[in-house]
């Protein structure tokens, strides 16, 4: 029967019967070859976006990374996954897929030593490739900006030390937050645009190794994500309960900076601030009219007082449009902080004692008892 079958298959089809004869085979080992290339692409597609790639593409903050001499390419994973701090996202999703990819691209003894800019915004292969090209040797300088220097102080001392060839490209920086909006505290600011310096209050004082003859934008960057690191998300939400916006606590916290000296007098300035806000009152700051006049004076005249300025808190209500220094971290906290006793027990004024003798504040309830200390430390300013 199957004799007669076959015998009475036209030529055409005993052609194609035997084609797919021996086509079969290969069609079926053409299909399954692709259903691997397949499933091998997608298994590379979710490695390399899972594993590989940016941890965070929109992420463009710079964390300052030295890696030591000698380093594995284990330690350097170790050291990129911790790089942003605890309980915080590494520059690299995870110190496993650091080293399998080192280890696949042949690299993983080609790392140098040095110290680097990185950033969540870059792969896995952008951070290999600027670790395998290293960082010519630079001469570098420790450097301590004091808490409660302003831009301008920040930038005498910079040019003073070398770290800057000279103050005025820094300074012009930081009036506006154009070169550095992918900060996003930055762009919460409001009326930035009037401001003397729209970065002052964020330029974080600390101790810093500067290479000499840096960029002033790699100075602002380095300081930017310093104040990022301390201003914590305890003080986000802080802030959030009291009402407050950052760049709200950042303005109060520059005017304690500069009015308090002893670290007992900064929660109870900010006390008597938070009343005086919250009872419709002037601030009225000296420290404030400081800024306003360029002048460093523990008191000023009525014509002085009476200065137009967005900065002059004995003119204006509420606070001042920027902040006039860059606070420390005991500031900012006491800003956010303020001493309990004295806001419930509503002191509105303090005054400087003898300032040859002591940096103590002095406080007061009523007008009437901070009349009485004027009086008698006045003649000492």
């Amino acid at each position: 029967m199957k004799q007669k079958e076959e015998h009475e298959l036209s030529p055409v089809q005993r052609r194609w019967k035997l084609f797919w004869h021996y086509m079969r085979p290969v069609t079926i080992w053409v299909a399954s070859i692709a259903i691997v290339l397949v499933i091998m692409s997608l298994s590379i597609n979710y490695i390399v976006s899972h594993y590989v790639s940016a941890v965070d593409p929109d992420d463009a903050t710079p964390y300052e990374v030295t890696i030591p001499a000698n380093s594995s390419a284990g330690t350097i994973a170790q050291i990129l996954y911790r790089a942003c701090g605890e309980d915080r996202e590494g520059l690299i999703v995870s110190t496993a897929s650091f080293k399998i990819y080192v280890d696949f691209v042949g690299k993983a003894n080609s790392l140098k030593a040095g110290t680097y800019i990185l950033s969540k915004n870059m792969s896995i292969k952008e951070i290999v490739n600027i670790l395998e090209e290293g960082v010519p040797a630079r001469t570098s300088v420790r450097i301590m900006i004091p808490e409660g220097y302003t831009v301008e102080a920040i930038a005498a001392v910079l040019t003073e030390q070398g770290v800057l060839t000279e103050a005025s490209t820094f300074k012009t920086l930081c009036k506006t937050t154009d070169a550095f909006s992918k900060y996003n505290f930055l762009n919460e600011l409001t009326g930035a645009q009037d401001r003397t310096y729209a970065l002052e209050g964020y330029l974080f004082p600390d101790t810093y190794d500067f290479y000499l003859e840096s960029t002033a934008e790699e100075v602002i960057e380095r300081m930017l994500a310093r104040y990022y690191e301390i201003y914590s998300g305890e003080y986000v939400d802080r802030a959030e309960e009291m009402g407050m916006t950052r760049d709200q606590v950042m303005i109060l916290a520059s005017i304690i900076e500069r009015e308090a000296r002893e670290d007992e007098d900064f929660a109870k300035v900010s006390a008597v601030f938070h009343n005086r806000l919250k009872a419709g009152m002037k601030l009225e700051s000296c420290a404030t009219l400081s800024y306003a006049t360029g002048t460093t004076r523990l008191s000023f005249s009525a014509q002085e007082m009476a200065i137009v300025s967005p900065y002059n808190t004995y003119l204006n209500s509420g606070l001042p449009i920027g902040p006039i220094c860059n606070p420390g971290q005991a500031a900012i906290r006491a800003a956010l902080y303020p001493n309990e006793e004295y806001v419930e027990e509503n002191y509105l004024y303090f005054c400087n004692g003898n300032p040859n003798e002591t940096s103590k504040l002095f406080f007061s309830k009523t007008y009437e008892e901070h009349l009485v200390n004027v009086e008698k430390y006045s003649k000492y300013w």
